[in-house]
């Protein structure tokens, strides 16, 4: 189960990398501290192998958040589900 972002600390994107086992859904969201989902980057169908997606500090009404520790959680399948952090520093 290969999930990690680089660069960590960031400022101002970061990518999202993760590895997918079998072709499926792949689900990627940010929450902030408080456990509040404040964006959805990806929600499709992805390859086998490692894909990435790029999170561009913004929330889904595409406002830029403030410097702080985010999570991010992949889910795949809605069955496995890798929880990270992450350092937003501007």
């Amino acid at each position: 189960q290969l999930v990690f972002n680089v660069p960590n600390p960031f400022n101002p994107t970061t990518e999202i990398n993760f590895f997918v086992p079998e072709a499926g859904n792949v689900r990627v969201e940010v929450f902030n501290l408080l456990g509040q989902k404040i964006s959805t980057l990806l929600d499709r169908e992805c390859n086998a192998g490692l894909n990435s997606v790029t999170w561009d500090n913004r929330n889904s009404s595409g406002t830029k958040v403030a410097s702080g520790i985010y999570f991010f959680r992949v889910t795949y399948e809605n069955e496995i589900s890798i929880t990270k952090k992450m350092l937003l520093m501007k």
